[in-house]
């Protein structure tokens, strides 16, 4: 497309004279410009994808694809029956039954709020996400009084293992002398961390038994868990559902219950998408700025090689090539940029905590006690050909007029 002379005069074009040092500096900092977009862009979009991600995986993997409930401190009509015949169905993975309740937990002096989740020991253990989570004791030396807590509850509350936790739940009994609330101690037998801060610093898993003698539900459940096949038909299966479960219990899939956290997160994404790409524009327009400076330096140059016998054509592809170069090479630099940032992001930000001496990226803000970073391949991709497509589009005004030019106006006051 550019021969070796077009290819020889742009490449000299973009190495200027001390004279036109001013122009020069334009270009660098055109360069400089879209290779910060391009990376910032990389880098904003991969974390909030790995945002995405990780809060995703957690959530999923914590609270089911679909979670059948009944009403605050009922229990579900004919669970066991329920609960068959949900294994049998196909896409299922399987259906744990469960006890939940709100209550406070107290050690040291210490309280706050928490989630007991009671579930079956079985059921703990084919739930990776948690078995593969446990840092400290086991799912196995639960028994009929031990409990797993959180890591920063277990921080939070001083506890190790071996030592009693009281739990308190809000609902009492009612007693000669009024409402008495229920007080139970269990035995710290585990200590979880899934890297969210949630749940590490809310959930309690307690045996199924022993949650439902605590939320006096006795051979009966509050809450059946649902892990399908494919997550993404989670909406179907809940319409599937809603024919089978028992007046009053409702059945509601991941997607309803956090729509609203995931279309702020998406809506989030869109929105700084939109902005970084403001970088890219500014430094596309500093390109046809320092082209048009350009063209007007250069405009001797033009009607000398116009007058030996260069079309328009030919100067048009030199000035296209002469300030392509400059978004090729800003756009490569800003990708190298942005993919080795984000493959080495949380030793940036470990670097960067331990030089300043604070927190980046506190957990009880963001969830997260580790800043992810996943990058789409065909989102890179968008960002390389949109800063490229820009660069160019920014040069074809500057080039347009440097074909233009007239070599008798050029060379008339020389």
């Amino acid at each position: 497309m550019f021969s070796a002379f077009e290819r020889l005069v742009a490449f000299r074009y973009l190495r200027a004279r001390r004279q036109e040092g001013f122009i020069s500096v334009i270009a660098w900092f055109s360069l400089l410009g879209i290779a910060l977009g391009v990376a910032t862009l990389i880098i904003v979009m991969a974390v909030m994808n790995g945002f995405r991600a990780e809060l995703l995986g957690r959530i999923l993997g914590l609270n089911g694809h679909i979670t059948i409930s009944a009403p605050a401190g009922q229990a579900i009509p004919d669970a066991d029956k329920l609960v068959a015949r949900l294994r049998g169905m196909d896409g299922v993975v399987f259906a744990a039954p469960m006890v939940e309740g709100q209550v406070m937990v107290s050690a040291n002096g210490v309280a706050g709020g928490a989630l007991v989740r009671g579930m079956s020991t079985d059921d703990l253990r084919a739930r990776r996400l948690i078995a593969d989570a446990v840092r400290q004791g086991s799912i196995d030396e639960m028994g009929e009084d031990g409990v797993l807590i959180g890591s920063r509850m277990a921080y939070r509350l001083g506890l190790r293992l071996g030592d009693p936790i009281t739990v308190l739940s809000p609902r009492g009994e009612s007693t000669a002398f009024g409402s008495v609330p229920r007080i139970k101690t269990y035995r710290v037998a585990g200590v979880f961390e899934v890297g969210m801060y949630e749940y590490d610093n809310t959930y309690v898993y307690a045996p199924l038994s022993a949650a439902q003698v605590f939320f006096r539900l006795p051979q009966a459940v509050s809450g059946i868990e649902i892990m399908l096949t494919d997550p993404n038909r989670a909406a179907t299966m809940t319409y599937l559902l809603s024919g089978l479960v028992p007046p009053g219990v409702r059945a509601v899939d991941w997607q309803q219950a956090n729509s609203s956290f995931f279309n702020a997160i998406q809506v989030e994404r869109n929105v700084m998408f939109l902005i970084l790409t403001l970088i890219i524009l500014v430094a596309a327009f500093n390109i046809i700025s320092s082209m048009i400076m350009m063209v007007k330096d250069k405009g001797r140059d033009i009607a000398v090689l116009r007058t030996m016998g260069a079309t328009r054509g030919m100067i048009l592809r030199i000035f296209l090539l002469s300030g392509a170069s400059i978004g090729i090479i800003g756009t490569a630099a800003g990708l190298l940029i942005g993919v080795l940032f984000c493959e080495n992001i949380e030793s940036i930000r470990q670097f960067l905590q331990n030089l300043t001496g604070t927190q980046l990226f506190q957990a009880e803000i963001y969830f997260l006690s580790r800043l992810p970073a996943k990058m789409d391949v065909a989102e890179v991709l968008q960002v390389v050909v949109m800063a490229f497509s820009l660069s160019l589009l920014a040069t074809i005004y500057p080039a347009l007029r440097a074909a233009r030019l007239n070599p008798v106006e050029a060379l008339r006051y020389e």
